[in-house]
């Protein structure tokens, strides 16, 4: 998969570029929503292209595979197909999920044993097993198995696992250039770098992971309860070491200041669940900072959510009525707040692409963080 590098920051690791797929080109830095379970929860898939902007999405390799199933996925002809999405989709492994949700896991040289979350059943992924059912699903961009970390964790577990997912790793890159993708578009295989917050295991994970020159690198590991300051410096290390000619992806990040901080370090995709989950906790993202919209000082508040947001909630209705909506508990609440946090997030990294090709990315990105930082409040709910 070519990245197009087309501009770098004079002043940071900051970048613009692009890349593209058989479903379309991804313009970077970029957001993607997540869609777990072929759905970004709350919003359609119009709301998605149309007023969102989205270029591409998320979806999850564990949880496609325990429901609706890669029988079912394979009979609608990929994933594309079954949900009705004709842009790019990028898939995790479900390394995460399989690490944090599953009842029951043994790790092994050639794979993993879980139970499925939902019923208890017994599974093992191989590496093998993920790129085949990848292939099955039709994602533009699949990910290796891999094992997450926790954090706090020791040296010795984490450079353990550090070696476990490069051996997987291996495999993945192999089982990737025995198969071939069952539909007609083309699939790339990205690489996810390990060591958890020490340096020389992350440095080893690159450096053993560009040897085997995958279409594109990810940082995982990272944003799993760490201080926001030791992500900032693992990352900005790691980067170092990540090619500059592929896409970079940071897992699982987060906060709109982390984003706008990662970008500055050299990353270009992000994903994760917090605007559209806090969206359905009634916490709003703005270019003032995060309100919570269930306050009762907004039951007469008649403006937008946003004065600066053109989504279609802030240009058609109130924090009034918004506020009524989750107060009485209706599930438009939920389809508006979550659009407009998208929204937010994908003019977030829009805006930054903008100022990376102007050059003028640092002085940019300091003030929308001190913006949004003046009203901050907790919005982990």
């Amino acid at each position: 998969m070519k990245f197009n590098l087309e501009k770098k920051s004079t002043n940071s690791k900051a970048r613009a570029g692009s890349f593209e797929t058989d479903h379309g080109i991804v313009n970077t830095p970029i957001f993607m929503p997540v869609g777990t379970q072929g759905t970004v929860k709350a919003v359609t898939q119009s709301s998605l292209k149309n007023d969102i902007k989205a270029e591409i999405i998320l979806g999850n390799t564990y949880h496609l595979y325990l429901r609706p199933g890669v029988e079912v996925l394979e009979n609608a002809g990929g994933l594309h197909n079954f949900i009705n999405w004709d842009l790019p989709i990028l898939t995790d492994s479900g390394g995460f999920q399989i690490f944090s949700l599953s009842q029951l896991r043994k790790l092994k040289n050639d794979g993993v044993e879980f139970r499925s979350h939902l019923d208890g059943s017994k599974h093992f992924f191989t590496p093998a097993k993920i790129i085949d059912i990848q292939r099955t699903i039709g994602s533009d961009i699949m990910m290796v198995l891999d094992e997450c970390t926790p954090y706090p964790c020791e040296y010795e577990y984490a450079k353990k696992s550090k070696n476990l997912t490069t051996e997987w790793a291996y495999l993945n890159k192999d089982a990737f250039e025995k198969s071939k993708p069952k539909y007609s578009s083309k699939q790339f295989l990205f690489g996810i770098i390990q060591g958890s917050v020490y340096k020389d295991l992350r440095e080893e994970s690159a450096k053993e992971l560009i040897n085997l020159d995958f279409d594109g690198y990810a940082i995982g590991g990272l944003a799993v309860g760490e201080p926001a300051e030791k992500m900032y410096e693992i990352t900005n290390f790691t980067t170092d070491f990540m090619p500059e000619t592929k896409a970079r992806y940071l897992m699982g990040v987060g906060r709109p200041e982390n984003i706008l901080e990662a970008i500055e370090r050299g990353i270009d995709m992000f994903d994760c669940v917090m605007p559209t989950r806090n969206g359905r906790n009634a916490y709003l993202f703005t270019w003032n900072g995060v309100i919570s919209i269930r306050n009762a000082k907004y039951k007469n508040d008649f403006t937008p959510i946003d004065e600066a947001c053109g989504c279609y909630l802030c240009k058609n209705f109130t924090r009034a009525y918004l506020r009524h909506l989750f107060v009485a508990k209706e599930i438009l609440a939920l389809e508006l707040a979550s659009i407009h946090n998208l929204h937010f997030y994908l003019r977030l990294v829009q805006e930054a692409r903008k100022q990376i090709l102007n050059d003028t990315f640092v002085e940019w990105k300091n003030s929308i963080i001190k913006l949004i930082s003046n009203n901050k409040i907790n919005t982990e709910n």
